[in-house]
């Protein structure tokens, strides 16, 4: 009996399936590097929205199937579109340069949107680098009812009730809204839903992209048995910078899809969560802790901040 070609090949085309990655970094040299390091023989589109600023075009230059786009430096959004739209094969894989997918994940994630034309989206599960599974590996539609059982904590109790998810490993969970940190789809998919908003600088865009495949009748999935490690926010601006943003994005998905008192509604539980918080991380000293709470509130009411960097 012949051996099985596919059990020593590394190259995924063998098996029917034609995928491109797509990496959007910015000042992250280091962990693209490490990435396409463990990803050898898979093609690799990196979007620099630094601009060059850490020699991103350097790691890149000489590596076989793996190209540099110089990026618009307009967000998220817009790099992972230009990536994808400059993409010549079947399959986008969006991938944060934080994150550690191991060739077969990616494999197995662009073989179920192979096989599947009803599925706009799969993406695996990111954990954090303790082992625990990641808060935010995607969600639900944002409503003032889910932002309060998650500002008051109630969704450690009742997991599938607050505004993001937290699955737990091996066990289905049905969602509205994936992340995009290792997120497959069908490339004229992608494109004939428009991408990604660029509306939205840097988070919030995944969940507006799974409307758009709700609104389409495609389905999402989020593989629970793929469990790929994330630093979670190892790469962009300051901490307290990207929490401003994450709380200005929120809203203006909510402003853009639900009435003024959903918006208000939001707010107000979001502001009630986390000011508390806010004065118990002060009363023990944690500076930096308080200012991460007090930059999410801030870009909840007054939104993103006046110079915007990815």
């Amino acid at each position: 009996m012949s051996a099985d070609p596919t059990a020593t090949d590394p190259d995924p085309r063998t098996r029917g399936l034609d995928y491109e990655i797509v990496l959007v970094a910015y000042k992250s040299a280091g962990l693209v590097r490490g990435l396409l390091d463990a990803l050898p023989g898979r093609p690799v589109a990196v979007v620099d929205n630094g601009r060059g600023v850490d020699g991103l075009a350097e790691v890149v230059a000489g590596r076989p199937g793996v190209r540099y786009l110089d990026g618009p430096g307009r967000g998220f959004a817009s790099g992972a579109n230009l990536g994808a739209s400059t993409s010549s094969h079947d399959i986008v894989i969006f991938v944060n340069p934080d994150s550690s997918p191991t060739p077969d994940v990616l494999d197995a994630l662009a073989a179920d949107v192979a096989a599947d034309p009803g599925l706009g989206a799969v993406s695996a599960t990111t954990v954090l680098p303790d082992g625990s599974v990641e808060i935010g590996v995607g969600g639900w539609e944002p409503t003032a009812r889910r932002a309060l059982v998650h500002a008051v904590g109630a969704h450690k109790v009742f997991p599938t009730a607050g505004l993001w998810a937290r699955p737990v490993p091996g066990q289905p969970i049905e969602l509205d809204w994936l992340s995009g940190a290792c997120m497959a789809v069908r490339r004229s998919t992608f494109a004939d839903l428009g991408g990604f908003d660029e509306q939205f600088f840097v988070y919030n865009e995944d969940v507006a992209f799974g409307r758009s495949l709700r609104e389409a009748g495609l389905r999402q999935r989020v593989r629970t048995d793929l469990l790929v490690p994330h630093l979670g926010g190892g790469s962009g601006d300051g901490k307290t910078h990207m929490l401003r943003l994450r709380g200005a994005s929120l809203v203006r998905y909510v402003r853009m899809h639900h009435p003024a008192a959903t918006v208000l509604g939001i707010r107000l539980a979001l502001t009630l969560g986390y000011a508390p918080r806010y004065l118990l991380a002060r009363a023990r000293g944690r500076t930096g802790l308080a200012a991460e709470h007090a930059a999410y509130v801030t870009g909840l009411w007054r939104g993103a901040p006046a110079n915007l960097s990815t």
